[in-house]
């Protein structure tokens, strides 16, 4: 939640929120264009306008004076001169910080960031006066080592709050892996609720959801699929991150076009006062990263390539063939354009190629290809005129996918989204209230070989605008974040209201938070879940089971509704327990019909849900020497789907059963340590068995239209299946281990790491076909080393 300090009262003002209510329910009229949510935008920024007169306010941006990074959870206080606090605040991800609401006179200016040197300095302030104060941090090299701790505090396992847990590059560096760098990926797979296919495919899971009810978001673009086909990668490395919020569930009215979660993903700004890189290599991947000024102290670059080595490296050491390929690029420019703005060009491209299951003679190998595109512009400013702060966002992403040969894919999908949205924060004495809007341009293609009900071929065009409203209150200790997002789509013109609220009570040692909150979801992803080595999607928007009935269409938009209640606890400062507890209510799903093909569908069904569960979390900390954290997740999750043709399967057309993703229990731990100048880390994961469809036998059909000798008549081949879903396939864990030693050689710094991949060398299942028994495993026992050369 965002932070609220030094609040005194706090008056909620009910007209204001029908007032809302009203603006929201009409934005469009019959002849005309109403625009509502402009007079309400309106609103939200004359009501402090008027205040504003009276009072002055303070604001600014915070760096670090070794390299000009923005610094985020710095204290920026106003103090008299006795040394009584007047306000005060914490600056964001951005370094930006806003004191509004300030009596005119002359008063300090206090900064103080644990392991940085105490600024201060005398304001005198006018009414009506919006002052920018920009701040530089010098490091105290005597306490350096303690921002590490301080940062830690916001962040780690077990501090999770009403869903949503904050991940720094620190925290993803822990987790073993085969490359000398982190990626996001390896520490999302450590979470409970999180389920993924395994080393290959891609997909995550969260909480009952389906990967493609998942918003994921780099530096505020969108990407579709952004996990690449090995599972211990993705287009996030930990080198040019600065924070990934999670949020499981319950996420605010900020985030929307998803039912599932959010992975919020921010790429740090590259050294504004000097040059500094890094080149890595292991035999899965090879990377490249470099940054600096291109003018000192005011514009920089952040570079990264990196492109998988696996046929030259890890191939010839496992003797076994791994048919993947993949890569990203990613750049970013960022500018201090004058002490009041902001401005961050970010691009990113990505591309797989795979094969899951290799050919056998009843199953022919398909290769899959994905590629993402995404490139956006950040606006950040600081107006003079009032106590606001205003993010202009425009970005275009897509993503392109096909199945089959090169010359001749079987399956074809892309879909590209153009974005330009508008957030703004106004700070007052007794709220912090954010308010935005958006506005995107969606398109898709598909062309599906008839696999799904009316998208065989087809072109869709998606109109999408929002507006969200959030304030946030501090009642005591109790932070209250209510919101609402309103969102229009092409399919009508009545909007979709969607409340959210989340809770957070600071009890000091103790605290209890919560989230409700409702989530729809007009773009889909398609995809045949029966198949484990299906990872195809198509995206398109609801299929029309009712073409001549639009309404009928409307009202059968996907939707969620997420309640969460946790509790966490810090009895000291070396130990955090956290216990979650979630249930999701998932309606209008689209799911593949069940039918006696297990590789074709050529039909959808609609479908409800409901995925409860809860999460447990155990974190010690002895920094620099000593981290450890253990947890557990369990889920159940449900569909139900009707059918008529399933009355002649089963004897009843409701069909209730658990989806293939449904895994009940899951086990993380983990134990990094430093010895003899080493630093080991330990990971051990368990996960309960998948559910599958257990098969009894199979026949031969054939369609009786005419006299047909069926004996020597060509059939197609069905499977005789138990219920679906009714099997569960054999339990998964593994063991990986790490070791990695830094050495300073005359200018460069050399990291050497040495690590195991499923040590114990476990069989892990990923797919069994129901035709021949055929099984593919996951990756067997894998060492690795690997080496990184950097400089600054």
């Amino acid at each position: 939640m965002r932070r609220l300090a030094f609040v005194r009262a706090t008056t909620i003002h009910s007209s204001f929120f029908s007032g809302l209510v009203d603006q929201l329910k009409a934005p469009f009229g019959s002849a005309a264009w109403r625009p509502g949510w402009l007079l309400l935008v309106l609103g939200c920024l004359l009501v402090p306008a008027s205040a504003h007169a009276q009072v002055a306010t303070v604001n600014g941006f915070v760096v670090d004076q070794e390299d000009r990074q923005p610094l985020e959870l710095v204290n920026v206080v106003l103090q008299e001169f006795s040394g009584a606090v007047v306000k005060g605040t914490v600056t964001d991800r951005d370094g930006l910080f806003l004191i509004s609401q300030i009596p005119p006179g002359t008063f300090v200016l206090r900064a103080t960031f644990i392991g940085y040197e105490t600024y201060a300095d005398t304001l005198s302030l006018e009414a009506g006066e919006t002052y920018t104060q920009n701040i530089t941090l010098a490091p105290d090299q005597a306490l350096l080592d303690e921002v590490v701790v301080q940062t830690e505090r916001e962040s780690g396992a077990a501090r999770v709050t009403a869903g949503q847990q904050t991940v720094r590059p620190a925290d993803i560096e822990l987790i073993p892996a085969p490359d000398v760098s982190g990626d996001l990926v390896g520490y999302l797979t450590t979470l409970p609720g999180i389920v993924s296919t395994g080393d290959r495919g891609g997909q995550l899971f969260i909480r009952g959801g389906e990967p493609s009810q998942n918003l994921v978001q780099l530096d505020g673009m969108m990407l579709y699929q952004p996990f690449h086909i090995l599972g211990f990668y993705s287009a996030f490395p930990s080198d040019i991150l600065s924070r990934a919020d999670i949020y499981a569930g319950g996420y605010g009215a900020r985030f929307g076009e998803r039912i599932s979660s959010v992975i919020d993903v921010w790429t740090r700004t590259g050294n504004k006062r000097r040059f500094a890189g890094a080149a890595s290599l292991s035999p899965f991947l090879g990377s490249v990263q470099l940054e600096g000024p291109l003018i000192p102290n005011r514009v920089s670059f952040l570079f990264s390539v990196r492109e998988s080595m696996i046929e030259r490296g890890a191939e010839p050491l496992l003797d076994e063939r791994l048919p993947f390929n993949f890569g990203d690029i990613f750049g970013k420019i960022h500018a201090d354009v004058s002490t009041r703005a902001r401005l961050s060009v970010s691009a990113i491209n990505t591309h797989d190629r795979g094969t899951l299951v290799e050919a056998s003679p009843e199953t022919p190998s398909e290769e899959i290809r994905w590629e993402n595109t995404a490139f956006g512009a950040r606006y950040l400013y600081l107006p003079s005129f009032l106590p606001v702060s205003a993010d202009v966002r425009v970005t275009h992403s897509r993503l392109d996918t096909e199945l089959g040969t090169m010359d001749a894919p079987s399956r074809t999908s892309s879909i590209s989204n153009t974005s330009i949205s508008l957030d703004g924060t106004f700070a007052r004495d007794e709220t912090s209230t954010e308010a935005g809007l958006a506005l995107r341009f969606i398109s898709s293609d598909t062309a599906l070989g008839g696999l799904f009900q009316n998208t065989e071929s087809k072109s869709v065009g998606i109109d999408h605008l929002a507006f969200y409203f959030e304030p946030e209150w501090l009642i005591g200790r109790l932070h209250i974040q209510p919101g609402i997002r309103a969102q229009w789509f092409a399919i009508r013109i009545d909007p979709f209201l969607e409340p959210r609220l989340r809770l957070e009570w600071d009890l000091g040692n103790h605290t209890i938070s919560g989230a409700a909150g409702r989530y729809v979801q007009e773009i889909i992803g398609l995809s045949d879940r029966r198949d484990a080595a299906s990872i195809f999607t198509a995206w398109t928007n609801i299929p029309k089971f009712n073409p001549g009935q639009p309404d009928v269409l409307a009202d059968n938009i996907p939707a969620a509704t997420h309640a969460i209640l946790g509790y966490r606890t810090t009895p000291t400062d070396w130990l955090e327990l956290s216990v979650e507890g979630f249930y999701k209510w998932l309606d209008n799903l689209f799911v593949s019909e069940w039918t006696a093909f297990p590789r074709f569908t050529t039909r959808l069904q609609r479908a409800t849900g409901r995925s409860f569960g809860f999460d447990t979390r155990l974190e010690l900390r002895r920094q620099p020497y000593f981290y450890s954290y253990i947890n557990y997740g369990f889920s159940n999750t449900q569909y139900e789907a009707k059918q008529e043709a399933l009355e002649l399967w089963y004897g009843e057309e409701t069909l209730r059963f658990r989806p293939p993703h449904d895994r009940r229990h899951q086990v993380n731990a983990l134990l990094s340590t430093q010895l003899y100048g080493f630093d080991v880390s330990f990971r051990w994961e368990f996960g309960s068995g998948l559910p599958f469809s257990r098969a009894l036998g199979f026949d031969g059909f054939v369609l009786i239209d005419d006299i047909v000798d069926v004996i020597n008549e060509p059939y197609s081949r069905r499977v005789i299946y138990e219920r679906p879903y009714n099997a569960v396939l054999p339990t998964y864990h593994r063991l990986d281990v790490s070791v990695d030693r830094t050495f300073a050689v005359g200018q460069l710094d050399v990291t050497v790491l040495g690590s195991v991949i499923n040590v114990y060398d476990r069989r892990n299942l990923f797919y069994l076909d129901v035709f021949t028994l055929q099984r593919v495993d996951q990756l067997p026992f894998i060492p690795s080393l690997g080496i990184k050369v950097s400089f600054d």
